[in-house]
This record gives C-alpha cells, sequence and structure tokens, in this order.
C-alpha cells in the first residue's frame, strides 16, 4: 500500500486499505493521486498529484495555506469557502459529481481533512514523489 492510501487511512481512522471506497476518501485520491481513476484522463480537475494541487492553490492565491501544511509548523486552517476557491469551480463540480457528496458537504469534510492528509504526506516539509504515492510495496 502506498503512502497515499496510508495517510488517507489513518485520517479518515479506517484499516488499511478499506477507506478507498468511502466519498471522502475518493476525493483525496482524485486530488493528491499521480493520476486520477482509469479513464478520467482529461477531465477536468485533473490536477497530477500534490504538486499540481499546490500549483491550482498558488493560481488561486492560497499557497500561503498550502505551505504550511506541507512545513514542518503549524497547519493553517482553511475555510470551506476558501477551500472553493482554491480548487475552482470545475474541480469542486468534478469531485462532488465522482463522489456523489454535495458541493457544501465535500467542501466541509475537505477543509477538516485535507491540511492533515497534506500535513503527514509532508512530514519533512518536501513533497513526496509519485513512487512513494504508488501502492504496492515500498
Amino acid at each position: 500500500m502506498g503512502l497515499l492510501d496510508d495517510v488517507i487511512g489513518a485520517a479518515l481512522g479506517s484499516k488499511p486499505g478499506s477507506g478507498a471506497s468511502s466519498p471522502i476518501a475518493m476525493a483525496l485520491m482524485a486530488l493528491l493521486a499521480s493520476r486520477m481513476a482509469p479513464g478520467s484522463a482529461g477531465q477536468r480537475g485533473t490536477f497530477g498529484g500534490l504538486g499540481g494541487l499546490l500549483e491550482q492553490f498558488r493560481q488561486n492565491g492560497f499557497e500561503q495555506a498550502m505551505n504550511s501544511w506541507i512545513g514542518t509548523g503549524q497547519n493553517q486552517a482553511i475555510s470551506p469557502s476558501q477551500l472553493h476557491q482554491a480548487l475552482g469551480r470545475d474541480t469542486v463540480d468534478d469531485l462532488a459529481q465522482q463522489t456523489g457528496l454535495p458541493h457544501d458537504d465535500l467542501l466541509s469534510q475537505l477543509s477538516r481533512i485535507l491540511p492533515g492528509v497534506v500535513d503527514k504526506m509532508t512530514p519533512n516539509g518536501q513533497l513526496p514523489s509519485d513512487a512513494d504515492l504508488l501502492p504496492g510495496p515500498r
């Protein structure tokens, strides 16, 4: 199991490998995995992993929040409306469609969970390699 699976499972309090079926785990995987699910290449909102998500936050004026999650200091909070701005409408629409969650529920849950997940994925203040995120033996 890859780092991403481990971190999401821990953040959601699920057993390793069992959290990927929850809607919020699906949203986290879509945001943080290097590639989205097969057949979704070219869809709006495809980031290209944590680095792509950082770039999206940077473009929308929320780089400081993301940098606080990646760094080794205190994680800056992000409200659901700020997260909506940081991700952009198209991405939020795509995530809501993929997960079946209403926008408000999706953003509320992600705004609470995403900072900690990014923090755990970057324990030394550095982005993990794509290989570290893939499932399978490490």
